[in-house]
């Protein structure tokens, strides 16, 4: 895991990771060979990937998504993080 924690708040407590719609998917494998953190697997079988190690993902990083030809891969949205951080610290 390259990311252990961001803004204070432990890595495994944000949902910042990848969610891919399969239907929209055309297996071109940019996400898969793009990731440099390694947060993807290919699935051969069903020539897809899968978020297979979510928590590697960089939180407020959305590459892969805007690199997707067929935009199958959607986050959440930034404010959740601004949330997250004011609940975690209190708000000012």
């Amino acid at each position: 895991m390259d990311q252990l924690e961001w803004e204070g708040i432990p890595r495994e407590k944000i949902p910042w990771y990848p969610t891919v719609d399969y239907e929209k998917c055309d297996g071109c494998k940019t996400c898969f060979e793009f990731c440099p953190h390694n947060t993807y697997d290919w699935d051969e079988q069903n020539t897809r990937p899968v978020a297979a190690r979510p928590y590697n993902c960089i939180v407020q990083c959305s590459n892969c998504a805007g690199l997707c030809p067929s935009q199958a891969i959607a986050f959440p949205p930034l404010s959740m993080l601004k949330e997250m951080k004011d609940r975690w610290h209190g708000a000012d």
